[in-house]
């Protein structure tokens, strides 16, 4: 008897099947929580960048405005908001003093989103960055 798969084993069945094309099926494919904590951030990204285009970029939910701006993504372990940017992140290093930082990334947990206010002004940041 074969068994069953978790959420987890269907959605990279999923994406091994077909790699997603657009940000809506990127997010259909992970568990739960971690969709929920990722739509949070992209209404986020969304209304800090409304000209923004929403594209899938190395496989991650991506924006581009005059260049390539921010993404996002998850992990087993954890979600992942990539700004691209390690000066950015530099900039900001004493907001994002409690975060999981690297270069032009910051993770965390599902079950512990970034807050909205923090992400509208990473975004904003990127933006001026990016001339505009």
């Amino acid at each position: 008897m074969k068994p069953t798969q978790t959420s987890r084993a269907r959605a990279a069945a999923q994406t091994m099947a077909g790699k997603p094309k657009t940000i809506d099926e990127y997010l259909a494919a992970l568990s739960d929580d971690k969709r929920a904590a990722l739509e949070k951030l992209r209404k986020t990204i969304r209304a800090a960048a409304p000209k923004a285009e929403e594209c899938i970029s190395y496989q991650l939910a991506a924006y581009r405005q005059n260049g390539m701006l921010v993404a996002f993504g998850a992990t087993a372990n954890h979600c992942a908001f990539y700004l691209m940017s390690s000066s950015t992140v530099a900039a900001h290093k004493d907001e994002l003093k409690d975060y999981d930082t690297s270069k032009g990334t910051i993770r965390f947990p599902a079950n512990k989103p970034l807050p909205a206010a923090l992400v509208r002004k990473l975004v904003k940041a990127r933006i001026a960055e990016n001339g505009g």
